[in-house]
């Protein structure tokens, strides 16, 4: 017996703890960007939509932009999907970006 326990109440509790240096969530492992077959395009347009389980966006170019206010034609470059959860990723990375870009070159209107 220790501090009025029994040694079968100490392997319970110790049963019970978290092992040490553990947390609540996962660990990430580290990551390598593999850009062998990145491709880069120019998007002027970004359009999205949702439903519970996606959220798309797609991006393509006007390219008559100086034509006034008549009928003009976006041609559509990309569509990506992402889940909820990427894209609330993505919203908390975009923001981040335009602080910086304001604090850096000013407001954007």
């Amino acid at each position: 017996m220790t501090n009025g326990k029994s040694e079968s109440d100490l392997k319970e509790t110790l049963d019970a703890a978290p092992a040490v240096g553990a947390t609540a969530q996962p660990t990430q492992a580290p990551l390598r960007f593999n850009s062998t077959e990145l491709k880069s395009s120019y998007c002027n347009v970004c359009n999205a939509t949702s439903t519970r389980e996606e959220v798309v966006l797609v991006f393509g170019s006007n390219h008559d932009w100086d034509l006034g206010p008549q009928m003009r034609e976006v041609q559509l470059h990309h569509r990506i999907i992402l889940s909820p959860f990427a894209a609330k990723r993505l919203n908390e990375h975009l923001q981040k970006l335009i602080r910086e870009h304001e604090s850096r070159y000013g407001e954007l209107k």
